[in-house]
């Protein structure tokens, strides 16, 4: 099953889904309704008064036009934004009138974001959708769950590149297993990754591309690149602290590179750390200060949570540089078998990721498939570049937040 496209029947503007999808996953409450997430204004939803009560009995949900309605996906995979003061509940907001909220943030006076999984309409914001925390599979069926979403992901990008982009797919590819796989499953499309001369990402990009016998293009970072990504990275997501714009500079730049090749479209691995336990406080969070929760499950549930305010930051900027993000491995059919693992299948002394990673078995090379990966920022020196590039122009270590205020600076030059 291809996740349905854009929808816009019936006075419907939707992106990542059919008008039709998401007035199902409205009426039935399902958060994983069978998309790569979905966000907009859904013309005609099925939801009546009693429903939005919290106490209310399935008897009283019978679906009526309650007039149009905001909708976001349950992990924020779609950014959609209103007028803060809108949100904030001094003022109404009229979901029809299309000056009330925007994909873009910058079609706004003062744009924040709807909250992922909500529906909104002018009576007020209701969270329809929690994220959905399962308990643990037996370990085989959660294995073979997570293979079987994985494959059927991933074939439905094949399937859709070869239906609808016309060679216009490209893919950012650090090396790693999450980028592999997508990779794996578009082998005609072109591999694009950045980084500054010596980084961890183009080495190891440079490996598996060979092993994989793929066309890879390296984008050598330099520090007018960085110059002259932060300005625009900030103006199109709003965020200006150091930890967002170091994540976001090397997505914007090789997102950039690939769109003046020609590519509109831009496969990436994101969502399979956070998924999948990739990042180290989840192996042992009972010993790690970084997590509250002292299991590998419960961890990795925290850093599911923060995808949708990463997402907003990633594919913002993506679309900033001129292409459009296809994430595989948010498709909800792998976000529902992920969150059914059992620790042992997410993260231990010894591997991370072991789920996705046994899944990869035969479709990438063994070297591909238990690669360690960096978090961008490190595998493609921009962390350390931009705080070189802050302390060539005055901003010392022992000056409080000397990255910030360099990115101030460089931010107030640029107006």
């Amino acid at each position: 099953m291809i996740p349905d496209r854009d929808g816009e029947t019936d006075g419907s503007r939707l992106r990542g889904a059919s008008a039709s999808l998401v007035a199902g996953a409205v009426r039935d409450r399902d958060p994983l309704p069978g998309t790569r997430g979905f966000a907009g204004l859904l013309a005609n939803p099925p939801i009546s008064a009693e429903d939005r009560a919290p106490d209310a009995r399935p008897a009283d949900r019978d679906p009526v036009d309650c007039g149009p309605v905001l909708v976001r996906d349950v992990l924020g995979r779609q950014p959609l934004f209103v007028e803060a003061d809108a949100m904030d509940a001094t003022e109404a907001i009229d979901p029809a009138d299309p000056n009330a909220w925007s994909f873009d943030p910058g079609d706004l006076r003062d744009p924040d974001s709807i909250p992922a999984g909500s529906v909104v309409s002018a009576a007020g914001t209701e969270r329809r959708w929690p994220l959905p925390t399962p308990s643990a599979s037996d370990p085989k069926p959660a294995q073979a769950a997570v293979d079987d979403a994985v494959e059927a992901a991933l074939s439905d990008l094949a399937v859709e590149d070869a239906a609808t982009s016309s060679g216009r797919l490209a893919v950012a590819f650090s090396g790693g297993v999450d980028s592999a796989l997508v990779a794996s499953a578009v082998p005609d499309a072109p591999c694009y990754v950045a980084g500054f001369e010596g980084c961890h990402d183009v080495a190891a990009a440079r490996e598996a591309a060979a092993a994989m016998d793929r066309d890879l293009r390296v984008v050598e970072l330099s520090h007018d690149d960085l110059r002259r990504a932060i300005p625009a990275i900030a103006a199109a997501t709003g965020r200006r602290n150091p930890m967002d714009l170091n994540i976001a500079v090397p997505l914007y730049l090789t997102a950039e590179a690939a769109a003046a090749d020609g590519f509109d479209r831009l496969a990436v691995g994101q969502g399979a750390d956070e998924l999948f336990g990739g990042y180290s406080k989840v192996v042992d969070p009972a010993n790690d200060h970084r997590v509250e929760a002292d299991t590998v499950r419960g961890a990795r549930t925290e850093t599911v949570r923060t995808l949708p305010n990463q997402l907003e930051r990633d594919v913002l900027a993506l679309r900033a540089a001129g292409v459009e993000p296809v994430a595989p491995l948010l498709d909800d059919r792998v976000v529902d078998a992920a969150l059914r693992l059992p620790g042992d299948l997410l993260a231990t002394a010894d591997e991370r990721k072991v789920a996705l990673r046994r899944a990869a078995t035969g479709r990438v090379p063994e070297s591909v498939r238990t690669a360690d990966k960096k978090a961008v920022q490190y595998g493609t020196y921009v962390s350390r570049e931009i705080d070189r590039l802050a302390r060539q122009n005055g901003f010392k270590r022992r000056m409080d937040d000397h990255v910030g205020q360099y990115v101030d600076s460089l931010l107030e030059e640029h107006g």
